[in-house]
């Protein structure tokens, strides 16, 4: 038996006063999720190739301990043969026994790098061609939604490395006609609450959460964080007006930040202009928002107007977002940035300017279109003094928060 209603504690505040001003993990905030979830359903269990505590998910060991069968040493995390915790350093053979668990009715999570995740491509193909067979046979039951915590992300090299970077799982599971992928991109902490709520009570559908485990700034409260579930987008109303001249938009939690902050710039630089900001929290076959829940064309008209240029940052490949939002609009107005397969062991900002996805590539499309060659330069003056600086002193010149 699930459980029916997670503690209100849990999912955040229901008002924020100064968004972007504090910063929170979106991973220790499903962490939270997980211990209690591991602590009130006996049936749940994660699946993880050692990368648990690697991941900020440690506080499930709160809950829980490592399944276990072999003699414990003493520097060991605490195990036990009842543990629910699954480690095991193989995507693969994790991958097969969680779909295991979840075809018998029980539920389950199970977390990787997102460079890693692709390894287990194949058989989750295979889950869903299940899934799709499934549903035309009568006696069968719904079972619980194959739900992937993919964190580590590509975004963020600090130590690991060009062979840590891959969102191709991402462009896999969104060209999938079968509809029943949702890729989801919590904004921050508490969209990461709302998102294992959603997760959790899904039955039927493959559920691909990517989020990172730093700490990032907290945008919305705990009803918009609900809301955005209801069409799989939303105006953040603390950076947009009315009428604007450009729609930013943008699917991912650092994808997000470096957008606010472009507009941010924008506003000082060209303050006749007016700007907006559309966050996207779900992507599914074809849409913007869950597989029940797809982004209307008339509101896809209401937030991001039907004419204005849009400068879209996503998470993972370009043109995956790009094909998508190409099915509500024409590509002519879309400029749509994310990652490029550039970088290296580098710093965060590095890592954004190497793939054209940092606040001040965007703030350049802009000012590119107003014809504006002074502010091109002083944003192009801008990214090559942070890059002397960060490959002198291994940290960025720009405050990245």
């Amino acid at each position: 038996m699930t459980i029916s209603t997670f503690p209100d504690k849990l999912f955040g505040p229901s008002e924020i006063t100064a968004p972007g001003k504090e910063c929170y993990s979106p991973a220790e905030k499903i962490g939270d999720f997980l211990a209690y979830t591991l602590k009130h359903d006996p049936h749940f269990y994660l699946f993880s190739p050692d990368e648990t505590t690697s991941n900020k998910l440690e506080k499930s060991f709160e809950a829980t301990s490592r399944a276990w069968a072999l003699p414990e040493q003493s520097w060991d995390l605490p195990e036990a043969e009842n543990g629910h915790i699954v480690e095991l350093l193989s995507e693969n053979t994790l991958f097969a026994c969680m779909v295991g668990h979840v075809l018998s009715g029980e539920p389950a999570m199970m977390t990787s790098y997102e460079a890693f995740f692709s390894i287990i491509t194949s058989q989750l193909l295979q889950h869903i061609k299940f899934l799709s067979q499934s549903a035309t046979v009568p006696w069968r039951t719904p079972v619980p939604a194959l739900n992937l915590l993919s964190t580590s992300t590509c975004w963020r090299q600090d130590h690991n490395g060009f062979s840590h970077q891959s969102p191709m799982l991402i462009s896999t599971l969104l060209s999938s006609p079968s509809n029943l992928v949702n890729c989801l991109f919590p904004v921050d902490d508490i969209a990461a609450a709302a998102t294992y709520d959603f997760m959790y009570r899904s039955e039927n559908v493959v559920n691909f959460t990517t989020f990172n485990k730093t700490n990032e700034p907290r945008w919305i409260d705990k009803n918009h964080a609900a809301f955005q579930f209801d069409h799989g987008a939303s105006i953040f109303g603390f950076i947009s007006e009315y009428d604007p001249d450009y729609v930013f938009t943008a699917a991912g939690d650092i994808m997000t930040r470096e957008a606010i902050h472009a507009i941010k710039i924008l506003k000082q630089d060209l303050p006749e202009k007016r700007f907006r900001f559309v966050g996207i929290n779900a992507l599914s076959y074809g849409a913007i928002g869950t597989t029940n829940a797809k982004l209307s064309q008339d509101l896809f008209n209401n937030f991001y107007t039907t004419d204005r240029p849009i400068i879209a940052n996503f998470h993972g490949y370009p043109d995956t977002l790009k094909s998508i939002l190409t099915n509500y609009t024409s590509p002519y107005r879309l400029s749509v940035h994310g990652f490029e397969e550039y970088g290296s062991t580098t710093t965060p900002f590095e890592m954004l300017r190497q793939n054209h996805a940092s606040r001040y590539d965007l703030c350049i499309d802009v000012a590119s279109r107003e014809n504006r060659p002074d502010l091109v330069a002083k944003y192009a003056q801008i990214i090559q003094d942070n890059t002397i600086y960060a490959r002198q002193y291994g940290v960025d010149q720009i405050n990245m928060l």
